[in-house]
């Protein structure tokens, strides 16, 4: 008789990444174990930004309505000098190509427990708080994980198919499969600081929309102090100051300090109180190894970002997006194992992409020696620059060396019923195809391996009319696996799904 693990995947941490996996794993029925250190919802904001590719997987989790609420939408990173000039605009308003809007704020604690609230419904999630991993046993077909719980001393342990890090900067996950981190060259010391205000900051009319109304971030590329301010939530701003030589860690974060910081913005104790102060260090860095048989990395476990591009929690969330299908297919048996091979070789490259242009940015604000930020300003304002999203294509994986748009992030329009694809799709693949290509696909037989097909009507036509192709498969995670012309180029491309999936 084959040994049966207690669970399929046990999560090492329950932030947004874990508890996006969580849902996922559970919601196709999978035996998932979360062990999470705290007590609850961590109370202290740190993430804050969400982009229209993570929205779109919050629609996927049914949480939209829940947490949208709570959200703001982000218009604009404004990149200023010492004077006020405008340097580098960063453009993210409106709604994108993926159905949402490019930028939102969020209060973290208020996210997290939006997204935790679904596990309760899943029977076969586990959450088991203040609970702590502390060693990985590896066998042939599956883990031991013991761990200590927290609230008793008492030590425990539990086997799965698979353990994945979502532990974090300091993973434990990421010691037992002895991966080094890649030094992408950027790790300065911020104070970082949460303040809820009864009146709003003053000097930010160039931030605000045509009501009044704050929505957009400030990097102030100030070589006396860089400084970021971002617009949050209801009462919520947070600025973020590098910690310059000669400051005292301590004392800076002291509300004597925090206060004399903030007086540019005529901010004082008597409209404001201190949510949060902690110095942090930016880093960037890169895992050389996501994934060691039945081990694996996600996350800040895996990668580390600086704040300014406010992709941090969104990189760890296309991980969980990336690898939930994955694990999903490898478990039931449709797959082989190898088919998490692509999961550091389609995410690595991409997270790359974000990490280095947002180690790009930070060398604009953190410029402190006035002669290179005179000369900055100078090319800045003679080149001005206009920033938009980036959508970098995935790294070698799944979809070969097809051109684009294989690889490529696919749209989300709405179909003919004004019905949005993803919520016909679920997170399963897709054929997104013209009536016609679908009518002879039925006619000649075609198996469409478990894929949703999709009849591509109303935006939906018009989206296949500007890539150029009269039908696309469309990926669990909503990138593109190829496009074809015809039944056999599509009977080809579907030939290359690594199983068949139920349809939901």
């Amino acid at each position: 008789m084959s040994f049966v693990p207690d669970a399929d995947v046990v999560l090492v941490g329950c932030g947004p990444v874990g508890a996006a996996l969580a849902n996922l794993l559970g919601a196709d029925g999978l035996r998932v174990v979360v062990l999470e250190r705290e007590p609850s919802v961590y109370h202290l904001p740190r993430a804050v930004s969400a982009d229209g590719e993570v929205m779109r997987l919050f629609q996927t989790l049914g949480i939209t309505d829940a947490i949208l609420p709570n959200m703001n939408v982000s218009r604009n990173i404004r990149h200023l000098n010492a004077e006020g000039k405008l340097l580098v605009l960063l453009e993210r308003g409106g709604v994108g190509p993926e159905g949402w809007n490019h930028a939102y704020r969020f209060h973290q604690p208020e996210l997290e427990a939006g997204l935790r609230a679904p596990l309760a419904g899943l029977p076969t999630v586990e959450m088991r708080l203040r609970c702590e991993a502390f060693a990985l046993d590896e066998a042939e077909d599956h883990v031991r994980v013991r761990y200590e719980d927290l609230s008793n001393g008492h030590l425990g342990a539990l086997t799965a198919r698979y353990v994945v890090g979502c532990d974090g900067a300091r993973s434990v996950v990421r010691r037992f499969i002895g991966s080094a981190l890649q030094d992408l060259r950027s790790h300065e010391r911020w104070v970082v600081v949460d303040m809820i205000l009864d009146v709003p900051p003053a000097g930010l009319e160039h931030a605000c929309d045509a009501s009044g109304r704050i929505i957009d971030a400030v990097q102030y590329c100030d070589p006396v102090r860089p400084t970021t301010f971002v617009p949050m939530p209801g009462k919520r701003c947070r600025w973020e100051f590098m910690l310059m030589p000669g400051d005292d860690p301590v004392a800076i974060t002291q509300p004597a300090g925090i206060f004399a910081l903030l007086a540019p913005w005529q901010v004082t104790p008597a409209t404001a109180r201190i949510e949060r102060a902690v110095v942090y260090t930016f880093h960037s860095a890169l895992a050389t190894q996501w994934r060691r048989g039945r081990l694996i990395l996600a996350g800040d476990s895996a990668h580390q970002t600086p704040p300014f591009l406010g992709q941090g929690m969104c990189s760890g969330l296309r991980d969980a997006n990336n690898l939930a299908w994955k694990l999903r297919e490898v478990i039931a048996g449709r797959a082989p194992e190898g088919l998490l091979d692509s999961y550091q070789s389609e995410r690595g490259e991409h997270v790359r992409a974000f990490i280095e242009l947002a180690v790009e940015l930070g060398g604009i604000i953190q410029a402190t020696d006035p002669e290179k930020a005179r000369r900055r300003d100078a090319d800045l304002l003679a080149n001005p620059t206009l920033l938009r999203p980036i959508a970098p294509p995935l790294g070698p994986g799944l979809h070969g060396d097809a051109p684009p748009p294989a690889g490529t992030r696919a749209a989300q329009p709405r179909l003919a019923d004004g019905r949005r694809l993803d919520d016909v799709v679920g997170y399963r693949f897709a054929v997104l195809a013209r009536p016609a290509l679908l009518a002879a696909a039925a006619q000649a037989g075609l198996d469409l391996r478990g894929a949703v097909g999709v009849a591509a009507t109303g935006e939906a036509g018009d989206y296949l009319d500007r890539v150029g192709t009269e039908s696309m498969v469309i990926r669990p995670d909503r990138h593109i696996l190829g496009v074809a012309a015809s039944v056999a180029e599509l009977e080809a491309l579907l030939g290359r799904l690594p199983g068949a999936t139920a349809a939901p």
